[in-house]
């Protein structure tokens, strides 16, 4: 388990959506549709402009976890930091980002897709990655591979993974969490079917609970 009491918080959940906002106006309604289909946490993605401000108006609440996702520089570890992020979450490693990261006493987790970047990961006094893209990369098999040399160090897969094979991620030893962005299609956002989010939530929340009382 990861040493940072937000990440067991997110491993509690396992399952931490990856979400694209193009208008912050739907942050608080997706926000209510998580809760409601039992997974209280999200992943809010700095891919657009309104990403920031989405940040700022979820972590304005006390009943869901906030982070930001998509963070490339040490400018916007800040304004993600500012605007009330809890963790911090990039599609490589950077240490730029990484350092300024734990600076501001956040963690990160930095994407990494090889070996070499893990060690970076690993010398920067990391405990836990995101393993990006997951099935891209080879999925399970490279996981696998990764975690072998690297024992303490756990991951949250993201990329390619889906409601069909997030069981066997969620299976593995290695693994503590599994961004997921299929409980959150950015065209059901836009189109504020939010009833249909709070659907799959639910259904995936139910299928991960099933899991784990097998």
């Amino acid at each position: 388990m990861p040493a940072s009491p937000i990440f067991s918080r997110l491993a509690e959940m396992r399952l931490v959506p990856v979400v694209v906002l193009d208008d912050a106006s739907h942050a608080d309604p997706l926000a209510d549709a998580l809760i409601r289909g039992g997974i209280p946490c999200a992943e809010i993605t700095f891919r657009t402009s309104a990403g920031e401000q989405a940040v700022r108006a979820i972590s304005a609440r006390t009943d869901i976890l906030v982070g930001a996702g998509t963070i490339l520089s040490a400018e916007q570890v800040d304004r993600a930091v500012d605007a009330g992020a809890r963790f911090i979450v990039s599609p490589g490693i950077s240490r730029e980002v990484v350092e300024r990261a734990l600076e501001l006493n956040v963690p990160v987790l930095p994407g990494i897709a090889t070996a070499t970047e893990l060690q970076a990961a690993v010398s920067l006094g990391l405990d836990a990655v995101k393993l990006f893209p997951a099935e891209q990369l080879g999925g399970l098999g490279m996981l696998t591979a990764l975690a072998a040399p690297f024992p303490e160090i756990q991951f949250m897969p993201s990329g390619g993974i889906t409601m069909q094979n997030v069981a066997d991620y969620l299976a593995h030893p290695a693994v503590f969490a599994v961004g997921c962005s299929w409980i959150v299609p950015r065209d059901f956002i836009r189109n504020h079917q939010f009833d249909e989010i709070e659907r799959l939530t639910a259904r995936t929340a139910a299928q991960i609970t099933v899991m784990g009382a097998a």
